[in-house]
């Protein structure tokens, strides 16, 4: 298995000199300079892990973990150049799951990381989270989240956005919608499909009116809209 890794690291020599040593230890990498950069980023991509430098410019990175691990269980390994046992009992406290202090050695940090990886690769067992551009479930809490904030859905609503989440490639008719969701073949008013699937939109989609997370399949149904 292929492991992806975003590396937020403002210093773009030690950023490209670490990116390229984990590339050659078989990792794929992308990288952002600053907090905002690499919100955008997790919006967008699917990562197994972050490796986080605490000085960053704007955001700080310790406020960054903050609110990321409001959100987020994906295992952070934070990078910096301060020492101490104060700093990293604070760090981990914030939820870091290591810390690693520079400059970084190649061997110690891919050891790191794997030994990370173990350890969030067993506690998955209890949390699946699935992800579609900026919308993200947490199906262990029941919980929705676009471009990292909160979606208050209903039960009916969380369970037909899953039902897409889960089967991205599938086109569901309305029929078979209500049978997934409402758990019984009586289906007779198709109306009540267009309901719920208007009122999911107007809180996931950008746009409600020209949707790209769940879209129309004329004469068909639903499916779920390109990444």
């Amino acid at each position: 298995m292929t492991y992806k890794l975003l590396l937020v690291e403002d210093n773009e020599i030690v950023a490209q000199a670490t990116s390229e040593a984990l590339k050659r230890q078989g990792f794929k990498v992308d990288s952002a300079s600053d907090a905002e950069s690499a919100d955008t980023l997790i919006n967008h991509t699917q990562y197994d892990m972050i490796l986080l430098d605490l000085m960053l410019p704007g955001i700080d990175g310790s406020d960054f973990l903050r609110e990321l691990r409001k959100i987020s269980d994906l295992p952070i390994i934070i990078t910096s150049a301060k020492d101490g046992e104060v700093d990293k009992a604070v760090n981990l406290e914030l939820g870091a799951d290591d810390y690693i202090t520079k400059p970084i050695s190649t061997i110690e940090l891919v050891a790191r990381i794997k030994a990370v990886l173990r350890r969030a690769q067993g506690n998955k067992k209890t949390m699946k989270v699935l992800w579609h551009q900026d919308v993200k479930i947490n199906t262990e809490a029941h919980e929705v989240y676009k471009s990292n904030e909160i979606v208050p859905l209903t039960a009916k609503e969380y369970d037909i956005l899953k039902l897409f989440f889960e089967n991205p490639n599938n086109v569901f008719t309305k029929r078979q919608i209500y049978t997934q969701v409402w758990h019984d073949d009586y289906y007779i008013d198709e109306n009540i499909i267009n309901v719920h699937i208007r009122r999911l939109r107007k809180k996931i989609e950008t746009h409600p009116s020209s949707p790209t997370l769940i879209v129309t399949v004329w004469g068909v149904g639903y499916k779920l809209g390109k990444k």
